[in-house]
């Protein structure tokens, strides 16, 4: 079943303006380590940090509260797995919010996708709850 979604559209030059502007507070603010260590080793650097901003946006609106009451930007982190494809982690608040809104007996799966087309930078998240299947 779906417990939410989100989405979120970013201006990536918006994001290099507050790069340039505030640099290593505004990424260690809002970015994890693994995130910044992505972002700085890509071509388009802007580009990394946006959809990243964009995924923590969608999956705040997916959590269904925004970035409010309480979750941190930090308590949602993207990943890339082996092939790419991006994966979203989340603790803190944010793991709580998940946790409140899990049926028991399912497990909450976090879908992400993104994808920019200069200057926009657009993140999707969808919150999935599967039921545990149990000896396997």
């Amino acid at each position: 079943m779906i417990l939410g979604i989100g989405t979120d559209l970013a201006n990536i030059d918006r994001i290099a303006g507050t790069l340039e502007r505030f640099g290593d507070r505004f990424r260690n603010r809002v970015f994890t380590e693994v995130e910044q260590r992505k972002a700085e080793r890509r071509k388009d650097v802007a580009g990394t940090y946006a959809k990243r901003w964009a995924a923590k946006e969608a999956c705040s609106k997916a959590l269904g509260t925004g970035l409010r009451m309480g979750i941190a930007w930090k308590d949602m982190a993207v990943s890339n797995i082996d092939t790419g494809q991006p994966t979203m982690q989340v603790t803190g608040w944010a793991a709580e919010r998940l946790a409140e809104m899990t049926p028991e007996g399912y497990q909450a799966i976090i879908h992400v996708s993104l994808t920019d087309d200069h200057p926009w930078a657009q993140a999707y998240v969808v919150i999935e709850a599967r039921p545990i299947v149990v000896g396997q």
